[in-house]
């Protein structure tokens, strides 16, 4: 066999990558979190669910029946729909929170950031017009700049969207969908007034418009009445897909959501997903069905809500000495998010350097939005700190903004 030349021939680089791939950014939201992972931060940047708040013990009761119940089932390939005692669970969740839902209008997907991707996949082509309100969820951004498609935003109040300028932008640019977080909305709290979700829908019935509806954090309601959902409105039933999470229900690890969508856009999700990763995973599934069948709930929910409601009226209680005079805020009535806007001068970014030297970090909301950014906003997440940690935190908030304020000239 001939020695190989040391003398290497002409190397020719691969091929580039994908121009949407080079176009959109990594999410800010989760480099502020790499940051901020050093012991001693007290963090109000990551939407996370409060670790200590798991329920660990009916979690692992539940992997252990799905193995009791049948191992070898557990550990097998399973439909890319969902397993079926999942789906049927889902469906009664949704039907008793006013929705009629059957088994076979839900798809299982690994997270609902997966039935988002996949819902885009099915419905929208490269230069496609995609609307969201601004700001809206970092992570939808980025799944919509990955299809290559084009974003614009819808004007918004503190209510959310609002309706007659809907109407114009879906005359004006005759867009694939509308995306939408209605409940608590990530990353400004706010949510959608029924009379809204009724207007939203009925525009969308006559204009001719797909609905996202994506409702992670619909079951953290601390105060006020539950608002039906957007497709459980007139004109919205044959084009909306509801988005839901087991993230914030039981556990962000588990990886597990859910969508419900018309049947003939359901099934090309159901494509979409066999060409991504064949089905969620089987074990997650079932322990998540006997959860749902044998775990209390509604006391868990319960448990949490309390917890979350006190440490949301900590953040609200120690922002006025925290942020520079001037400032303004939201009361959500659930969900993780404060939404916050600081005066004239100040800016978010500086502020945030301010606050990671004093360990302390929460979220400019700069990225959050389509177009020109106002970079006075931040959000600040309240739920994985207790209200003594987020008094404490707030305390050395207030040393960066400080810090962080603009200087006068001379």
């Amino acid at each position: 066999m001939p020695a190989i030349s040391a003398t290497a021939t002409a190397v020719t680089p691969p091929p580039a990558f994908a121009a949407r791939a080079a176009s959109v950014g990594g999410s800010a939201v989760r480099e502020i979190l790499a940051l901020t992972e050093r012991p001693g931060v007290i963090s109000f940047a990551g939407g996370l669910p409060a670790p200590e708040l798991f329920d660990t013990a009916g979690l692992r009761a539940a992997y252990d029946a799905a193995f009791t119940a049948s191992a070898r089932r557990a550990l097998q390939y399973s439909t890319t729909e969902g397993l079926p005692e999942l789906r049927a669970a889902v469906a009664d969740r949704t039907a008793a929170r006013g929705l009629p839902t059957a088994p076979d209008d839900v798809l299982i997907t690994t997270g609902s950031q997966q039935g988002l991707t996949l819902l885009t996949g099915a419905l929208v082509e490269p230069g496609d017009v995609v609307l969201v309100e601004n700001p809206t969820y970092l992570a939808a951004l980025q799944c919509f700049g990955l299809a290559g498609a084009r974003v614009v935003p819808v004007p918004c109040d503190g209510e959310g969207i609002l309706p007659d300028a809907l109407a114009e932008i879906v005359a004006r640019e005759r867009p694939k969908l509308l995306y939408t977080v209605p409940n608590f909305q990530n990353p400004t709290g706010r949510t959608l007034p029924g009379s809204r979700r009724a207007a939203v829908a009925e525009i969308a019935a006559r204009l001719g418009l797909w609905l996202v509806e994506d409702d992670p954090y619909g079951d953290l309601r601390y105060e006020g009445a539950h608002i039906p959902w957007l497709a459980a409105h007139p004109g919205a039933e044959d084009r909306t897909v509801l988005l839901g999470s087991f993230s914030k229900v039981m556990a962000p690890g588990l990886r597990l959501g859910w969508l419900r969508a018309p049947a003939a856009l359901r099934r090309a999700a159901v494509v979409a997903k066999q060409a991504a990763d064949l089905h969620t995973s089987t074990v997650d599934q079932l322990a998540a069905a006997h959860y749902l069948a044998e775990a209390d709930l509604a006391a868990h929910l319960a448990t949490v809500r309390a917890a979350y409601r006190a440490r949301r009226d900590a953040l609200l209680a120690g922002l006025a000495e925290a942020l520079p005079a001037g400032s303004t805020w939201n009361r959500p009535e659930g969900g993780m998010f404060v939404w916050a806007r600081l005066p004239e001068g100040h800016d978010a970014a500086r502020l945030l350097t301010a606050a990671i030297a004093r360990d302390v970090a929460f979220v400019p909301g700069a990225p959050f939005y389509t177009g020109t950014p106002d970079p006075r906003t931040l959000r600040l997440s309240f739920t994985t700190h207790t209200p003594a940690e987020i008094a404490q935190g707030l305390a050395r908030l207030a040393g960066a903004a400080v810090a962080a304020a603009p200087r006068e000239r001379p």
